[in-house]
């Protein structure tokens, strides 16, 4: 893989503080802003990926609810009233 720059402008005290900053961690400003730039990436495709599963269990919710496929409110309290009954123990 090949290198790229990325030049952009930012106050000079900011850069001065990030550049002190990164040496007291002995790390140079380069590597820091290199893992900033893929920690963002990585939760930018997990952010993705998460409303793809939200949406898919929402479709699955409304398919199941529109062919009749439900459980009662009494249910869902008698099911969350055994398991805090069972965590009690």
């Amino acid at each position: 893989m090949s290198d790229a720059t990325f030049t952009f402008r930012v106050e000079e005290n900011l850069k001065e503080q990030f550049t002190f900053a990164a040496k007291e961690r002995d790390r140079s400003g380069a590597q820091l802003l290199r893992e900033f730039m893929r920690d963002y990436v990585k939760q930018q495709q997990d952010a993705k990926a998460y409303e793809g599963w939200f949406h898919r269990e929402v479709i699955a919710g409304l398919d199941s609810a529109n062919t009749g496929k439900l459980i009662s409110a009494e249910q869902v309290e008698a099911e969350s009233k055994a398991w805090r009954d069972q965590s009690k123990n």
